[in-house]
């Protein structure tokens, strides 16, 4: 079993460096620990079964093995999942180019995100009967990998960023459609949630200057959030969750909002921060479900969002102390599920553990 060592010695640098806002990726998150990391996503990226098909049949011929019907990402058990363990091998190579998994990320990475494969990714995303396909989280984490490429210069990335520009502009047009259409935010836990996915995309889109789609977030997210007071963050957390509805809208509306407005956002919709055990750490009851190990996603996505709403707030705010313990425990809670003894989280938590690790969202 891969078990990540020094969770201590992190959880320390998870409050150095949401309290002084200080901390660079190579910094928080070594080699050795990225070679853990990245292990799961290689072990997964091409695992086809056991797999769960998210599949709008229209007949007889879409009937198909995953490897068909989505070859380039039909590893990981689901194809979201899939997505975003192609990211984390992306990020962990960016950043630790000479580390031993290199290579073979690279290969897995040569394998699955070939031209055409990705061209019939497009060619199964296309069909108007699947415009919820991935909807919105799937195709959040799609645009998230290829922000990842787009700030890697490297030729072989290059290529593979300029291949994925089929399926980039159906994810983008799906959202640009979609969210106008949206009368009201979803808030829920999983992979529905609008915050999450707004967040994930938003930084997408200023990193590839996709100004239509930003505006199109900054204006939804100041629509349905704007307002907001008195999140129920003791209601939280439902039984499946991995994400936290009032802390990812929160760490939202800090892309949205100078540091000292959304200073003052934050004194109205999370007023109970800091009075005592405000934010108690969800406990896991068992690993090997695929619902409940949701739970050590949950605590790694609050780390990084809390993380995320101290970076926003200005330097001398005093909230930024119990932010900056609480994403401490979080980080140790949620890093002690980060394994290979259960396939219910290997196939995905290694995502959230580089997400967090490595600040994305907060450095980048």
């Amino acid at each position: 079993m891969q078990n990540i060592p020094g969770l201590a010695a992190l959880a320390l640098l998870v409050t150095v460096t949401a309290s002084t806002g200080a901390g660079a990726a190579g910094g928080r998150l070594d080699a050795a620990q990225a070679s853990r990391f990245a292990e799961l996503a290689l072990d997964c990226v091409d695992q086809e079964y056991p797999n769960l098909i998210h599949h709008v049949i229209r007949g007889d011929d879409d009937v198909g093995p995953p490897r068909e019907l989505t070859p380039a990402f039909y590893g990981c058990f689901d194809w979201h999942s899939s997505v975003h363990g192609h990211w984390l091998l992306v990020r962990l190579t960016r950043l630790f180019p000479e580390a031993d998994f290199a290579d073979r990320a690279r290969e897995k990475l040569a394998a699955n995100l070939t031209e055409p494969n990705l061209l019939a990714e497009a060619a199964y995303m296309a069909p108007e009967e699947r415009d919820g396909f991935e909807r919105p989280y799937g195709l959040a984490w799609l645009l998230q990998l290829i922000a990842e490429l787009d700030q890697w210069d490297d030729p072989q990335a290059e290529r593979w960023r300029d291949w994925l520009r089929p399926v980039e502009a159906i994810a983008v047009r799906r959202m640009e459609q979609w969210i106008p259409k949206l009368h009201y935010p979803i808030r829920v836990g999983e992979h529905d949630q609008t915050a999450f996915a707004f967040g994930l995309a938003l930084d997408y889109a200023r990193q590839v200057d996709r100004q239509a789609l930003a505006e199109i977030i900054e204006r939804a997210g100041s629509d349905f959030y704007a307002g907001d007071r008195d999140c129920p963050l003791d209601y939280e957390p439902s039984g499946h969750d991995f994400l936290s509805p009032c802390l990812a809208e929160a760490d939202f509306m800090r892309r949205l909002m100078p540091s000292a407005e959304f200073a003052r956002w934050l004194d109205g919709f999370l007023p109970g921060i800091g009075d005592g055990d405000w934010l108690p750490v969800a406990v896991v009851t068992d690993r090997a479900d695929g619902k409940l190990s949701h739970i050590d996603g949950l605590n790694l996505s609050r780390a990084w969002m809390l993380e995320g709403i101290a970076a926003g707030l200005p330097r001398d705010d005093p909230r930024r102390e119990p932010l900056a313990a609480a994403a401490a425990r979080h980080a140790e809670a949620g890093l002690e599920g980060v394994s290979d003894e259960h396939y219910a989280g290997g196939h995905w938590l290694a995502s959230f553990a580089v997400y967090l690790t490595s600040r994305r969202g907060v450095d980048e």
